[in-house]
């Protein structure tokens, strides 16, 4: 079979699987009682802690139908890896966290487990992981947070130093992990919210989180993204929790895009992951620039896109981003996707130099 022939075969399975994925989410977001939870939403947990071996292969190209072209939008490609393993827990990746050297990572799948390892590199790009571990997210009871009814659906991930806050979707709820209390090991708190909070759709809820470090504005601030909560006017729902200025604000909501992840730059600038599913186009991403100073309780935000892919590209359920600065002070931005534990998705781990 071609080259052509075979990503063509690629992109219409995609499709396919969006469109599975897309009805069982429509399904689910009924207004009806909710059903309890099918055996397929948490057969992936993570019930101890374990060594993982995860296989990756290169991506050459992040655009197959040009491969002479690396820069997309204000982006520049750098690598990309497809990561599969023998460990069935491994993938529903949905959120990322790096250290400062983009080597270290934690991360999160939506059945409730943590993710951490290395990232190994030659030549400035991705060739690997190497000492992966997975992890049950235990509550303040020290028990599997997936043993309590729907509390499985982890989606959003937001790190401040040793404090690690994870968003449960399904229930709309906050944990607080203090990792200096046994790093993935450590019991998750809940962390006190708005009424409005909980109020959100239950899959379209709690998608993504940001700390605002010290030194930038609401400092101190867990800004917390719905996926799709809107307001009265279609926009998209947010949240300041804790800081100097907690309550609601609004992410203008365009092109009918939904919320998958954020990341705040050092200068300011927050970046926020978006997707959107359609029967004829299939996926599409999208990241968009917010300056951090425009929101405050009541605003409605807005900015540019940087960038923009779609299953031309090499893409799949985009869900999570972060952020590092190179020694050479260059910005790169790691993506990562959730496969829903599905053979016709696949685990992606991009890289990308943010261009000025």
């Amino acid at each position: 079979m071609s080259t052509q022939s075979s990503r063509r075969s690629f992109l219409g399975h995609a499709a396919a699987g969006f469109s599975t994925l897309a009805l069982s989410r429509l399904a689910q977001a009924q207004p009806t009682t909710e059903p309890p939870p099918r055996a397929a939403q948490i057969e992936h947990a993570v019930t101890e802690p374990v060594s993982v071996e995860v296989n990756a292969r290169p991506i050459p190209n992040f655009e197959p139908r040009d491969r002479s072209r690396v820069r997309f939008g204000q982006l520049q490609y750098r690598s990309g890896l497809v990561l599969t393993s023998p460990y069935r827990g491994f993938g529903g990746l949905s959120g990322i966290r790096l250290d400062a050297k983009g080597e270290r990572f934690l991360a999160i799948s939506d059945q409730g487990g943590w993710f951490t390892g290395s990232i190994r590199y030659s030549g400035g790009k991705m060739v690997g992981l190497d000492d992966v571990e997975a992890s049950p997210m235990l509550n303040s009871e020290c028990r599997p947070i997936t043993e309590k009814r729907f509390w499985y659906d982890t989606e959003s991930l937001a790190r401040d130093g040793n404090v690690v806050y994870v968003g449960l979707e399904r229930v709309n709820q906050i944990l607080r992990f203090d990792f200096a209390k046994g790093g993935t090991r450590a019991r998750g708190e809940v962390v006190p919210t708005p009424a409005a909070v909980r109020k959100l759709p239950s899959n379209k809820g709690l998608e993504a989180m940001v700390v605002v470090p010290k030194g930038q504005p609401l400092a101190g601030t867990l800004i917390a993204f719905s996926e799709r909560g809107l307001d009265a006017d279609g926009n998209l729902v947010a949240f300041l929790i804790g800081g100097p200025s907690p309550g609601q604000f609004s992410v203008r909501r365009t092109e009918k895009f939904d919320i998958s992840d954020a990341v705040l730059l050092s200068s300011g600038e927050l970046l926020i992951l978006e997707r959107k599913f359609s029967w004829f186009t299939g996926i599409n991403i999208r990241i968009r620039s917010i300056p951090l100073k425009s929101i405050a309780p009541g605003a409605l935000v807005d900015g540019p896109a940087l960038f923009a892919a779609d299953l031309g590209h090499e893409v799949d359920n985009m869900e999570g981003i972060d952020a590092h600065v190179t020694p050479e002070g260059e910005t790169v931005l790691t993506l990562v996707s959730d496969d829903n534990f599905s053979m016709l998705q696949r685990t992606l781990l991009l890289q990308f130099t943010l261009v000025e």
